[in-house]
């Protein structure tokens, strides 16, 4: 027994304890600064606390003081005027159903609106009459002449219904609830204010029977309102109730909510407006008072009215912000319960404390409130000059007038009416105070109705807001989304050591934030994938290919990341964790190791032979697209389908949830991402069920100047460009970097099918091939798809150093991105019409885009021009003709010289033309200074573009360090918007990747010429041969035609010269040759990739398996169908050459003659300068005239409009997109927050057991308890902390 605790106990030390030093990667997040992050997620929830109480009472505030000055007796306003008062009060109730009418129309337009039933329409205008009635009669006629006590308290008192359709509710609840007994003292203390409010009235005066009628509008008015939110229980009641009407009345109403909007919009303003007309003819005034109001009463009515229509519309959208910010506590309920409260003490203290003063001033003299009122409140003048507020302080008094307010009892009777209301309120809505919301929870989702009642602010956010009947329990178990399954797919081929290592820590960190328990469901599992292009080579003296150097490359960094992370928490002298054995499989189209990363999700990497199957990346991608969603997704249910009784209905269902809630995470093999920016991704699409793909912030990394450049083009581009096509419209690029796509979008109807369709026209080679990922994001678009852009999901990619690179990069995307928009604009009206999100408007706004992207050359070289015309002092047309030169020849040699060569060439003109714009932008400066104007072209250029530029960077806190690379981006416009369009637009024809396509790296093997061999040596080699083809082919035991294929191929690989590296692409396709060889020696120690890899390392052993046979079967009918190797065709390749050179110059004619007609129309404007142009006077630096004109010519001005414009649309959009990015990511804060600490205290728990596990003086019973204990608490992958000799070796 002591021997073997002995060998355990040494099984337990570091294999190589002298090499315990490690070189560990960037692990964490580094780049995120999350201490300011979590300092503006507090301002941000502190500010909005502030703003919505602010807003709420001034929202109450402002509409009770136009209540009171339609008061008869008040000062402000004298009777005959009362008229103007009572109409900003029916502004203020008739402008949430302007809003929402015109917002439904606008939905009505663009999207798609559906009928109700004339049952359902009946059924909801009786409803929306009785409302609109009752808010009228209400607010327009009882409420001036009641006080203002009760005026702020009753509206409170519109909870009543509200209260007594939630105690039906929850009593039809199957279940018991925990917030019965809180609604049913709500309405009960509600009704009990009712009643002391009446007591006090009636009794007060029995008498005046036009206060009864007052006092009787007043409560059936609150009635009838109280019947605005009946459609929040409606769903509830219909839910637990075996009636088929009600159940079809809630589908209905749900499903035709636009329709139904707009109806009732339009009714609830023609009800208000008719009982405000009626209602003044009857109180005998007269409505031509309106025209003669004097400026002072005019001013105080227009600044009431005006906040109260702003800050109600601000209140409301902040409301909803707070919502979907997951504060719903703390930004919204308690600000708009003290807002009540708030509005009490505002407008009953300044009450209060004039009454004392008055007491005060009469040195003793016994008075009482009645007598002030007499005397003070309605024996003063009306002030014309002197300040409003002591006005309306006794314009406010004057309402309280009508009671005793120094008799207890009616004070007792005033307060307890007002503390019932106010708490009834409160106890009715105490469910939203445990309501549980998603992370971006829809706004039709959390609010019931679109928008508010401006009347009944507090009242209609709270009543609004979404009831769920609760049960008894401390929480009710929120019934989460559907959960979520996310394929990565990262596709590689010649990735680098760093590139390689940022991918697979992404993958690991991913692993290890979303762990997969057994048993336990999480609400989003992973599963890796990495597909691996021409990944084997040969090797002379080996039966079989190997893996190449870049392949070894992958296998031993995951070996690497494994161990950090399995080891990640332990200390020196802790035990050391074992890598698990993972899995190697050969396969028809190569092979795949198959890993179970430490927290349980698991990695594979397919390695693909591209004499086996067809390789590059997009290739690649329609290869996972039918593995994942064809084999794993769709082959299952169709098995189920094939078995009898089964319900073909349900299982319908199933699969189409199934793929709406499976979603593929597209990847390049450099990405570095973290895991909050998928899960960032993953909310939109769970939330949002037309979104069909979601990309993230993409972050170029690298260094030198090249980088600078694009790392600010691609914060331009994702500040303003991106986020423009998000708001208004779809994204039309989501970038295969980073982005999340749905299955069910990916599986639709001409996008996956259609994706699979090889290039047989030279258009297609442009479209298809040179940008795959804005190609699919075209047929999603087609297909009613939306795509979107998340601010906050960042991914950092590498970004070409090299200016030839970056030139070759450029050159594909540019004619690909035009291919696709041109597509789009050609099929605008069914894009439209399928589309909600894209509408015409949109489409010509990238119509516009697309023209100032085409015509980017020429405005380059008016630029130049203008440069030139500083610089020389010459004319400027002269100054046009010396601009044009140089490009000119540029294009005209582009077309006879080699691409290395024109890159050459524009490097140099590009620092050329770096120079020129930066001495003319200093010239611009020095004029300015010395000519003590602003009012030139260049210089209003340059401070409005450094303005813009910075203002934006601004708002951008994380990257506000960029705006130093705009200095670089702006003296480089030449080359990037002249240069690089005549190397595009001439290297068209050239469809190859042009990046990533170097030599094999340092230390790669070299293969040696074979010498002839010898009659022994050749059956020494025989012998050898049938060995090791027993050892590596010992799984493959079922043989079959296209095995023997694959076999015959791997022998006709083992050619003797050394195979050269071939590009992604060639001019025009990739093609599989297999010359014929001499026979080789057999004496590589590894005869097959799979001895290969797993000779690499003793620390992760690589057990074989065979793949299960239907599988294997799926691949290989996939590969006959659509992923077989390219044959070869001269004739073909030499055809669609020709054709692509064609195509290239015909293009390329078009393009730049559009550019020459640009150019050719200022030239000639500039001649006729003298009698075409357009004054204007110029200003010094303090915007004084100086007597001098500033001449410009149309065109120029137009096209100055006409980028202002576009400027302002994108930053417009861009303030949008970033409000809702803020409230979305401090959202994931808050609710990711605590499943992380959940998460933290489960791996403690799960630690501390494993330390005791590993305590050698427990006994076997102990030991036996502890098993029990893990086995309990589903501890994860317990295996991993007690290995056997088979299980694996020690890192």
């Amino acid at each position: 027994m002591e021997d073997y605790k002995k060998t355990d106990d040494e099984r337990d030390l570091p294999k190589r304890p002298w090499d315990t030093c490690r070189e560990v990667p960037i692990i964490e997040d580094e780049q995120t600064p999350w201490k300011m992050i979590k300092l503006l997620r507090t301002i941000c929830l502190l500010l909005t606390a502030i703003v919505v109480f602010g807003l709420a009472l001034c929202s109450k505030t402002s509409f009770l003081l136009l209540i009171t000055l339609s008061n008869e007796g008040t000062r402000i306003l004298s009777d005959e005027r009362k008229p103007v008062a009572l109409l900003c009060i029916g502004c203020a109730l008739m402008t949430p159903s302007v809003l929402l009418f015109l917002q439904s129309i606008w939905k009505a337009c663009y999207k798609t609106s559906k009928s109700p039933a004339k049952a359902t329409i009946a059924l909801v205008l009786f409803f929306e009459f009785l409302v609109s009635l009752g808010a009228a009669i209400l607010t327009i006629v009882a409420m001036p002449h009641l006080d203002i006590v009760t005026n702020v308290t009753i509206l409170n008192g519109v909870a009543v219904l509200s209260a007594l359709l939630q105690v039906i509710t929850q009593c039809t609840a199957k279940e018991r609830n925990r917030y019965l007994l809180p609604s049913i003292t709500a309405l009960l203390l509600i009704l009990l204010g009712y009643v002391l409010f009446l007591f006090l009235y009636i009794t007060k005066d029995p008498t005046n029977t036009k206060m009864s009628i007052w006092v009787g509008l007043a409560v059936g008015g609150s009635f009838f309102v109280s019947l605005n939110w009946w459609e929040n229980y409606l769903r509830l009641i219909s839910k637990n109730s075996s009636s088929v009407i009600l159940k079809s009345l809630c589908m209905d109403v749900k499903r035709s909510q636009n329709m139904l909007n707009m109806l009732t919009s339009l009714l609830r303003i023609v009800v208000i407006g008719c009982v405000l007309g009626a209602y003044v003819p009857l109180a005998k005034m007269d409505w031509d008072i309106v025209n003669t109001i004097p400026s002072r009463e005019t001013r105080i009515i227009g600044i009431l009215i005006g906040v109260q229509l702003i800050s109600s519309v601000l209140c409301h959208w902040f409301s909803l912000a707070a919502c979907k910010m997951h504060a719903l506590r703390r930004c919204f309920i308690l600000p708009i319960y003290f807002a009540s409260l708030a509005v009490m003490a505002l407008l009953v203290i300044p009450v209060i404390v004039y009454y004392q003063d008055y007491r005060i001033s009469l040195n003793g003299t016994t008075t009482n409130f009645t007598s002030y009122c007499s005397i003070v409140v309605d024996g003063r003048s009306a002030s014309l000059n002197g300040s409003v507020f002591p006005d309306l302080v006794y314009d406010v008094t004057h309402s309280l007038c009508y009671l005793d307010m120094s008799k207890m009892m009616d004070i007792g009777l005033l307060t307890g009416s007002a503390v019932s209301w106010w708490l009834g309120l409160v106890l009715a809505t105490i469910h939203l105070w445990h309501l549980s919301l998603y992370r971006i929870q829809r706004t039709q989702e959390l609010f019931i109705r679109r928008l508010y009642e401006g009347g009944f602010m507090e009242q209609s956010l709270l009543l609004n807001t979404r009831f769920d009947v609760q049960t008894t329990e401390k929480r009710k178990k929120f019934r989460s989304l559907d959960p979520a399954k996310v394929y990565l797919c990262a596709t590689m081929w010649h990735e680098t050591y760093d590139e390689m290592m940022k991918i697979i820590i992404s993958i690991f960190r991913l692993d290890k934030y979303r762990p997969l328990k057994e048993g336990v469901i999480s609400d989003v599992t992973f599963e890796g994938h990495v597909y691996f292009d021409d990944a084997f080579k040969n090797v002379t003296g080996s039966h079989g290919r190997h893996v190449n150097e870049y392949g070894e490359m992958l296998v031993n960094i995951i070996r690497e990341v494994y161990g950090i992370f399995i080891n990640m928490d332990k200390g020196l002298f802790k035990k050391r964790q074992q890598i698990p054995n993972q899995g190697i499989v050969r396969t028809s189209y190569g092979g795949r190791l198959v890993f179970t990363l430490p927290q349980g999700n698991s990695l594979t990497v397919h390695f693909k032979d591209k004499h086996l199957i067809r390789h590059k990346k997009r290739w690649s991608q329609v290869m996972y697209l039918y593995y994942l969603l064809g084999w794993k997704l769709s082959t299952k249910y169709f098995k189920k389908w094939n078995k009898v009784g089964v319900d073909e209905a349900e299982l319908k269902r199933e699969f189409q949830k199934e793929k709406h809630n499976t979603y593929i995470l597209a990847l390049d093999g450099d990405t570095d991402f973290h895991p909050a920016a998928v899960m960032l991704l993953v909310d939109r699409l769970k939330l949002y069920p037309q979104v069909g793909a979601a990309c993230g912030r993409i972050h170029p990394t690298g260094s030198g100047p090249m980088v600078w450049y694009q790392k600010f083009e691609y914060a331009v581009g994702h500040w303003l460009h991106k986020t423009a096509e998000h708001v208004y419209g779809c994204v039309l690029c989501s970038p295969g970097c980073f982005s999340l796509f749905r299955a069910s979008a990916l599986m639709d109807n001409n996008v996956m099918k259609k994706y699979t369709v090889k290039a047989s026209k030279p258009a297609d080679h442009i479209q298809y091939d040179q940008g795959e990922d804005r190609w699919l994001c075209t047929l999603l678009l087609k297909q009613g798809w939306r795509v979107e852009y998340n601010a906050a999901a960042d991914a950092y990619t590498n970004a070409p150093e090299e200016f030839k690179e970056f030139f070759n990069q450029r050159r594909r995307w540019g004619p690909s991105t035009m291919a696709n928009i041109v597509d789009l604009l050609g099929s605008t009206t069914l894009l439209c019409k399928r589309n909600p999100s894209m509408s015409k408007p949109y489409m010509v706004y990238q119509l516009f885009s697309l023209a100032s992207s085409i015509l980017s050359p020429s405005t380059v070289v008016l630029m130049i021009a203008g440069s030139l015309t500083i610089l020389l002092d010459i004319h400027p047309n002269w100054a046009l003709v010396i601009a044009v030169i140089p490009p000119a020849i540029f294009l005209g040699v582009s077309f006879k010289i080699k691409a290395d060569t024109q890159i050459t060439i524009a490097a140099f003109l590009g620092i050329l033309y770096a120079f020129l714009m930066m001495i003319s932008a200093l010239v611009v400066v020095g004029n300015m200074v010395e000519q003590q104007t602003i009012m030139t072209p260049s210089s209003l250029f340059i401070i409005s573009l450094t303005c813009f530029y910075l203002f934006t960077a601004l708002l951008h806190p994380q990257e506000v360090g960029l705006i130093v690379f705009g200095l670089l981006y702006i003296i480089c416009i030449p080359s990037a918007y002249l240069l690089l369009s005549i190397y595009s637009m001439v290297n068209m024809n050239n469809v190859s990747w042009g990046t990533r396509e170097t030599a094999a790296p340092a230390g790669a093997a070299q293969q040696a010429a074979v010498t002839p061999q010898t009659q022994t040596q050749k059956a020494k080699n025989a012998l050898t041969r049938f060995f090791m083809q027993s050892k590596c082919c010992r799984k493959m035991c079922r043989r079959d035609d296209t095995e023997e294929l694959i076999a015959n191929q791997e022998n006709r690989v083992m050619r003797v010269e050394k195979e050269e590296i071939q590009p992604q692409n060639t001019i025009v396709g990739d093609v599989t040759d297999f010359p014929t060889t001499p026979e080789p020696v057999f004496t590589c120690p590894n005869q097959c990739w799979v001895t290969q890899l797993q000779s690499l390392s003793d620390d992760m052993l690589l057990q074989e398996d065979e793949l299960d046979q239907d599988e294997d079967e799926f691949f290989r009918d996939m590969t006959t169908k659509y992923l077989e190797p390219l044959p070869e065709d001269k004739k073909k390749q030499k055809e669609m050459a020709a054709a692509l050179s064609e195509l290239r110059n015909k293009i390329t004619f078009v393009y730049f003659i559009c550019n020459a007609f640009w150019l050719i129309a200022t030239f000639t404007l500039q001649l006729a300068s003298t009698s075409v142009f357009i004054q204007v006077p110029k200003v010094d630096i303090n915007m004084q005239p100086t007597g001098e004109y500033l001449f410009i010519e149309p065109v120029g001005f137009m096209f100055i409009i006409a980028f202002a414009l576009l400027v302002l649309v994108q930053f417009i959009a861009m303030l949008y997109h970033r409000t809702y990015t803020l409230i979305h990511f401090i959202a994931f804060l808050d609710t990711e927050a605590t499943l992380e600490r959940r998460a933290y205290e489960t791996q403690q728990v799960t630690d501390d057991k494993d330390n005791n596990g590993y305590n050698d003086d427990a006994d076997e019973d102990d030991e036996d308890e502890d098993e029990d204990e893990d086995d309990r608490d589903s501890l994860m992958f317990s295996s991993m902390y007690s290995r056997s000799q088979e299980s694996g070796t020690m890192v």
